[in-house]
Formats: C-alpha cells, structure tokens, sequence
C-alpha cells in the first residue's frame, strides 16, 4: 500500500503586533507646543499694540522751550514750540492753549531749549518800558537774600560807607539808614551765585539815581533788601 507522505502544514510564524511608537506621539507634542507657543507670542504683541495705542491716546498739546531765554526777559512767540506730552500726575506743563497768554510773559528763571515751560517758571511781573536805567550789581554773599530774589521784585538798594570809613554822612544818630542811603530799585533778572556766593542782580533804577547806584556797585558798597510781596 503505498504511502503518500505529506510534509507537516506549518504556519508561517505571526509576526508580533508593534507597539505604537512613542518617538510618533512626541513629535506630536511637540508640534502641538510650538502652535501654542506662537498662539501666545501672537496674543501678547496684540495686547502690546493696544498698550501702545491706548497710552498714544493719553498724549497731549503742552507748550515746550524753543531756544534759551535769559531770567527777566520778555517771552516771545518765537520761544514757544507745541511738543506733544504723555500725561504725568508729577508734572504740569502749560497746555498749548494757554500760549498766547504765555507771550510777553517774564521768566523768573533761566530757561533752557528743548524743556517744558511750567507756570513756576514765569512771572507776570517785570515789564519795566524804557523809562528806566539797568545797572548790574555783584552782590556779595550775605549782601543779598539768597533764593529769594526774582525778576520783578521790587527791593531797596542798601548805599554802604567805603571800608575802613568812619560812617556816612547822611547817616542819622543811632547808625541808623536815612531816605538818602536807599534807593528803589526793581530786580529785572539775575544770575546763579558762584562758589563763594556772589551773583549778579540787574536792576532797573530812575535815570536820576543810575549814575549813582552803579559807581557804588562797582566799589561792592551796595547791599540789597527785597520788599514785601503783593501789598504797601
């Protein structure tokens, strides 16, 4: 009887189910926090932006120092220059508005270019005309108050004996000033004291007392006493 011998039906062998691969699910992680990282950049430049814009709106007119004006001098239009300003609770400077009102002014102080123009820096005071004659005074520390001379102020001219002389002849008894030892006198502008305290006072005097006034300014024999402010 023949024999008809079959080989053993063998399976191929299964091949094993992979696991999914992590190196896939971390690309993807990673895909997913560079979009979210540009989504954020992207909402903080637009609230940037509106940061900007909203403070852009906040700005206004405000009048600022075109070129250096000297204390005491008359401002003109020419001074003034419109800046635009972000506002600041700490500062106030004149509103562009306000600039006609501004022109003819005094400034009390020294101004420099490209600063803002605030109202402590101005005085109504000081429109003296040309009917008066300007002498110069270096005042000696002590022979003037310090800081609280401006442009303006009316002040009386102190008239002092030469050193080394016995008094003055127009002095009353008692070492009292006489009327004759006085002169009036309005401070037009003045300069910052030095290192030893001096300073110069400019002055607008009567053409009668002028000649006067500045030969004893010139000999340091004039001291200088600011009047009351504002009343008789």
């Amino acid at each position: 009887m023949d024999t008809t011998s079959f080989a053993p039906n063998v399976a191929s062998p299964r091949q094993p189910e992979l696991a999914p691969s992590t190196g896939t699910k971390a690309r993807s992680k990673r895909k997913w926090s560079l979009a979210a990282v540009l989504v954020l950049a992207a909402l903080l430049g637009s609230l940037a932006g509106a940061v900007l814009v909203a403070r852009a709106g906040d700005r206004v007119s405000v009048l600022g120092i075109a070129r250096d004006v000297q204390a005491g001098q008359k401002i003109t239009d020419q001074d003034l220059v419109t800046v635009s300003f972000a506002e600041d609770p700490g500062l106030s400077p004149v509103p562009a508005s306000e600039r006609n009102s501004v022109v003819g002014q005094i400034a009390a102080v020294d101004l420099r270019r490209g600063g803002l123009l605030t109202r402590s820096q101005l005085t109504a005071g000081g429109g003296l005309g040309d009917t008066k004659e300007i002498v110069g005074i270096e005042v000696k520390r002590g022979f003037a108050p310090r800081g609280e001379l401006q442009p303006g102020d009316k002040a009386a001219a102190v008239l002092l004996p030469a050193q080394g002389a016995g008094g003055s002849t127009s002095s009353s008894k008692g070492g009292q000033t006489s009327n004759s030892d006085v002169i009036e006198v309005t401070v037009k502008s003045l300069s910052t004291p030095d290192a030893s305290g001096a300073m110069v006072v400019n002055v607008a005097v009567d053409p009668a007392d002028g000649a006067r006034l500045a030969t004893l300014a010139a000999a340091n024999q004039v001291a200088l006493v600011r009047e009351p402010r504002g009343g008789n």
